[in-house]
């Protein structure tokens, strides 16, 4: 995009140029003759001619009413190829993109000892051929005689691109062309400057070019491509680069290439599908599994030594080795060359060594400044869980606050030193024990059993083992709990209100759960079934009448076919399922115990197995235990829990 600055710099240079060209005005029968005409005015090449057309002559009709083209001719600048070069790079296209598309067909004229050669290279793209009239007068003005136009033309229709003898000239040894070779005094870059052949003088081809450098001394670094190239447009009078040397590049040294973010607690807030940026999801931590690779280490390189013009060798410095940063719980990779994770955890950056921490510390308070956790590994949360967060690790979770309504998840533990008041929402789910002070308005599943100190209140709590209350105060008042082996505090109900309160054991109340949900997709899945039956028996019934249903209906019925026998065969499994899970139900050898230390109160509803009890009395220091398919009242035992 050129702006309005670019736009006046590019007049400004256009303007320069214009007040130092030197132009004169040409009139000539041909075109040909008014560009060969105007290069002797101004005393160049006609290759070196620019121009603008005035006026378009007319050939006339045999003779008659013929006028001469006329033209304005300059003589070429060098710089306003760079300045175009520019500004292709300007609109977003290099000056090799726009001129590899489109480019005219040239052609190159060399005078040797030999005689008069002619080279024609084809245009590119949508380019004009070149002139076969233009090169009969570059010829004519380098003093060719004897040309055999056939050939010319037949060079410039083939536009092979190779050099070809087309006429003689009148050699002058004393004209030929002249170079000279300056070498800096670092031999490491050389310049040629030559000098225009004079009349009967010979050019110099890219070969002999080549040839005159190494004569000069230099053995290496010779540009023989520009040199060729050079020869079919020699620059006269102004240095050129011919050679350069090669200098040294000492080796890099070896580094370090982390596969992690080394920054610590850097934020790498993250976009959800619906576009939105979740402010919880910090991505803070940087989990490792084991076996992960780490870091890799780049080795260093071997220093490349130099050369200069005259061959002479540079030395160059190979780079430096480094130390492996293995810090605690790393170690090195199969090959020496990578760092990987000896277990699973945070990867940090300690002191230049690359550790994997297992245990993962919040200082204070899981809410917006840290996001939601997310580790492999255990938590230790210094602070309180806010509303909202969530907190999932793969080993234990300890909390010093208090935990609101949030999400706990852990594959081991999990431990609440100031309790839970989840306000009906959030879950506390762990893969073997929950311990807390309290759990109010909680939503608890354990692997194993589920502990409070003080109190379980309106909550739904599941443990495979036993739930159990063994504090000062010890209450479970409302809520719904589930064990397989006990359940016990010091009261349970509530003297005042007659709370309900559901306390079920003898059974897995996992499996149980799980034996819920299948009843529950047995039911969708037989209502679905008979409606697909309904509706086949009515397609059915209008086929038999009709001999035949329309192709739509047709199609539907095969569809309704095909549906009745997955939905069979899901009912099948279904029924598969729920035998299993009743079996290891009744199999179950333990039948499960309700104690109360203090009292049972009325509100209470005991179920041991498929045995309920409804409490209408209270009851002082007892244990519900199922006998002969009945749940008997015993004096309180003490819980093995103390």
């Amino acid at each position: 995009m050129i702006d309005f600055a670019m736009l006046q710099q590019i007049i400004k240079e256009d303007l320069e140029d214009d007040r130092a060209l030197k132009f004169v005005d040409v009139a000539a029968p041909s075109l040909e003759a008014a560009v060969a005409e105007a290069a002797q005015l101004l005393n160049i090449p006609p290759f070196r001619v620019e121009y603008e057309v005035t006026y378009r002559g007319f050939a006339g009709f045999v003779g008659v009413g013929m006028t001469d083209w006329k033209i304005r001719a300059y003589e070429k600048l060098l710089k306003k190829k760079s300045r175009a070069k520019s500004r292709f790079q300007v609109s977003g296209e290099s000056s090799e993109e726009a001129l590899s598309k489109n480019k005219d067909g040239d052609f190159f004229i060399q005078l040797r000892t030999a005689g008069a050669f002619l080279k024609v290279v084809p245009p590119v793209g949508n380019g004009s051929k070149a002139s076969e009239q233009l090169a009969m007068l570059y010829l004519n003005d380098r003093g060719a005689v004897n040309i055999d136009t056939e050939l010319v033309k037949k060079v410039v229709q083939e536009s092979a691109g190779e050099y070809f003898r087309v006429a003689d000239y009148q050699y002058d040894l004393m004209n030929n062309t002249m170079a000279s070779i300056e070498m800096d005094p670092s031999e490491m870059k050389a310049t040629m400057t030559v000098t225009r052949p004079g009349k009967g003088g010979c050019d110099m081809t890219g070969e002999e070019y080549i040839d005159f450098c190494k004569s000069n001394k230099l053995y290496s670094g010779i540009k023989e491509d520009f040199l060729m190239a050079f020869a079919d447009k020699p620059v006269y009078g102004e240095k050129v680069e011919v050679a350069l040397g090669k200098p040294p590049v000492n080796g890099k040294d070896a580094y370090i290439q982390f596969n992690f973010e080394t920054e610590a607690n850097k934020v790498r807030l993250k976009e959800g599908k619906d576009g939105r940026v979740d402010f919880k999801e910090l991505n803070i931590i940087k989990n490792v599994v084991q076996n992960q690779i780490l870091a890799t280490k780049i080795p260093a390189e071997k220093g490349e030594a130099g050369l200069t013009l005259t061959s002479r060798m540079l030395t160059a410095t190979d780079g430096k080795d480094i130390d492996m940063p293995l810090g605690e719980n790393t170690t090195l990779g199969e090959g020496g060359d990578t760092i990987v994770a000896e277990i699973n955890g945070q990867v940090m950056l300690l002191n230049g060594l690359i550790c994997v921490e297992p245990v993962y510390t919040v200082e204070g308070d899981v809410d917006l400044g840290t996001g939601n956790i997310l580790f492999l590994g255990s938590v230790v949360v210094k602070g309180n869980v806010e509303d909202g967060f969530t907190v999932k690790a793969t080993g234990n979770i300890v909390v010093h606050g208090l935990v609101s309504k949030a999400e706990l998840e852990a594959e081991g533990d999990i431990t609440i030193h100031q309790g839970v008041n989840a306000k009906g929402g959030g879950m506390i789910k762990a893969g073997k024990n929950v311990y807390a002070k309290f759990l109010e308005n909680a939503t608890v599943s354990a692997g194993d059993s589920v502990a409070a100190e003080e109190s379980i209140v309106n909550s739904q709590v599941d443990a495979l083992n036993k739930i159990y209350c063994n504090g000062k105060k010890a209450a479970i008042i409302g809520g719904h709990l589930r064990a397989r082996e006990e359940i016990s505090a010091k009261t349970i109900g509530n003297a005042s209100s007659g709370t309900e309160t559901i306390c079920e054991v003898g059974y897995d109340p996992a499996s149980k759960k799980e034996l819920v949900s299948l009843f529950e997709v047995k039911k969708d899945l037989t209502v679905e079934l008979e409606q697909v039956k309904l509706e086949m028996i009515t397609l059915q019934n209008i086929k038999k009448q009709r001999k035949s249903l329309p192709p739509d209906k047709e199609t539907q019925l095969q569809g309704y076919l095909e549906r009745r026998q997955i939905l069979m065969e899901d009912l099948k499994k279904n029924s598969e399922k729920i035998d299993k899970l009743e079996e290891y139900l009744r199999e179950l050898k333990t039948s499960g115990t309700v104690s109360a230390s203090v009292s049972v109160f009325p509100g209470a509803i005991i179920s041991i197995r498929d045995v309920k009890e409804a409490v209408s009395n209270e009851y002082k220091s007892v244990t519900f235990l199922l006998d002969n398919d009945l749940v008997r009242v015993k004096p309180y035992k003490e819980s093995d829990e103390g």
